[in-house]
């Protein structure tokens, strides 16, 4: 009785997620009229300005991709390795991007880096990228950071860096060719949940005026019927990709565990 109310609960949950992804992509195949049809998707992918902010905020995700892991892998290394003690503060730290909104970010950087400031960053398009790029990195530090602390727990931090530093390697060379490819599916994980949000991310990217991939699916969900729908079922597909393509990651990492 236990497993059937089970699979009910699953079976519901299905249909509760499922049916409005249905509804949203039969109605993104509605937009010539009596028949079913691809226009919507084609003049998606036709809009130059698609292309444009689509591979605006890939650019952004990969910086911030490079960004977190600079930041997140040695943290995480250090803390677990030398500062145990830390690890309740770290991770307090890290989960502060949940409390606080992506609105009273984005505002702070506006009120400290605005043209009237020190560093006027506001100022200058690759000033604001830079800025745009490090609130994206503290939306995805939650993700990134629980990622690499996970898999660090699955290996030996301290007898890896003791094997290393006997062998005369130093800090650099440890973090970079021996912890990183040792969590590299952890990291690759927090990459693509990094790319899901900075792909939908909305709220920095407009008050910031820039071209990203977010405010073009808003403002073309204000003036279009059909092709708002078909850019969200692209959009979901892409935010699944980057979840199957973690999937299909620890799946070979751990064949090839089991090979070795």
């Amino acid at each position: 009785m236990t497993r059937l109310f089970a699979w009910l609960a699953l079976l519901a949950g299905c249909i509760y997620f499922a049916l409005p992804l249905i509804g949203m992509t039969e109605f993104s195949l509605k937009m010539r009229r009596g028949v079913y049809s691809l226009d919507a998707y084609r003049k998606v992918f036709e809009d130059p300005s698609f292309w444009a902010t689509f591979g605006y905020s890939l650019t952004l995700a990969a910086a911030t991709i490079v960004v977190g892991v600079l930041l997140v892998v040695p943290t995480a290394y250090w803390v677990r390795l030398k500062l145990p003690q830390a690890r309740p503060y770290i991770e307090f730290v890290t989960l502060l991007p949940l409390v606080i909104p992506a609105i009273v970010v984005v505002f702070g950087y506006i009120r400290l880096y605005n043209t009237s400031s020190i560093l006027p960053l506001t100022g200058s398009a690759i000033g604001t990228d830079f800025l745009l790029t490090m609130g994206y990195t503290t939306l995805a530090l939650p993700y990134m950071y629980r990622s690499v602390d996970t898999g660090l727990r699955t290996i030996d931090v301290a007898t890896l860096t003791e094997a290393a530093q006997s062998l005369g390697a130093g800090w650099v060379t440890i973090l970079a060719k021996i912890i990183l490819p040792n969590v590299m599916v952890a990291v690759l994980s927090g990459a693509f949940l990094t790319l899901a949000i900075v792909m939908g991310e909305f709220t920095m990217a407009a008050l910031l005026n820039r071209p990203a991939f977010g405010p073009y699916m808003q403002l073309l969900g204000a003036n279009r019927a059909y092709e708002p729908p078909a850019l969200a079922v692209i959009a979901f597909a892409i935010t699944w990709g980057c979840m199957g393509l973690i999937q299909l990651v620890t799946r070979l990492a751990k064949h090839e565990r089991a090979k070795a």
